[in-house]
């Protein structure tokens, strides 16, 4: 039986490239670098803040202490400033999300996005205490695919790992699923694609969100 569904954000639950690649262009016009191509970002990003910021600099192969300084801090301003600009849900979600709660699921997130830019998209989107649990990236606690985060989440949710299914869309999110020994679903319609998912541990894949709502009713028959 699924008591507990653990979501990744960016890619998973909300399509949030446009948002990332517009602030991260923003930062690196501001300092002179030529912007990136939007669908790169889906490869830049999955990692965190500061990995997200050394990748572009090194996409751009202009990476050096002073620059990532400065892109670094208009990227950080000009994104919390406005968390959900230009981010919307994937087709579907909210009704998979919504017929998981009705069947007594609790859902949570666990995001390398910093705590605050975490909560602050999901409350926009989502409404304040739609989740039963949000961590974005906190001080002390390591980033995915370290399986703290997660761990912390089953504790406060008095879930057993056998109980719950980890859902992610990169390479990142399947080893941090199988860190955590849990069962791991890897989704198609966001940042990476099947092989990376396969490779790096996915479970099963699904296509589209009712497939998720479709296999936590079939486990909880």
């Amino acid at each position: 039986m699924v008591k507990l569904c653990v979501f990744d954000l960016d890619g998973t639950v909300l399509d949030t490239v446009e948002s990332i690649a517009y602030y991260g262009n923003y930062a690196l016009e501001k300092n002179g670098i030529e912007p990136i191509p939007v669908n790169e970002y889906k490869f830049l990003a999955g990692n965190g803040i500061i990995n997200l910021i050394k990748n572009m600099l090194n996409f751009r192969g202009c990476m050096s202490d002073e620059n990532f300084q400065k892109v670094f801090q208009d990227y950080d301003t000009a994104y919390n400033a406005n968390t959900s600009y230009k981010t919307k849900m994937f087709d579907g979600m909210q009704e998979a999300l919504d017929g998981i709660k009705a069947l007594g699921v609790k859902i949570s997130i666990v995001s390398n996005k910093p705590h605050f830019a975490t909560c602050g998209v999901v409350n926009s989107l989502f409404g304040e205490g739609y989740f039963d649990c949000v961590y974005g990236q906190r001080e002390g606690i390591p980033i995915k695919p370290d399986p703290t985060a997660v761990n912390q989440i089953l504790a406060d949710m008095g879930a057993a790992k056998e109980e719950c299914l980890y859902i992610g869309d990169t390479g990142t999110d399947m080893k941090t699923g199988k860190n955590a020994q849990l069962y791991t679903i890897g989704v198609l319609w966001g940042f990476r694609g099947k092989e990376e998912l396969l490779e790096n541990g996915a479970d099963m894949t699904i296509e589209k969100p009712s497939e998720l709502l479709e296999h936590v009713r079939s486990c909880n028959k």
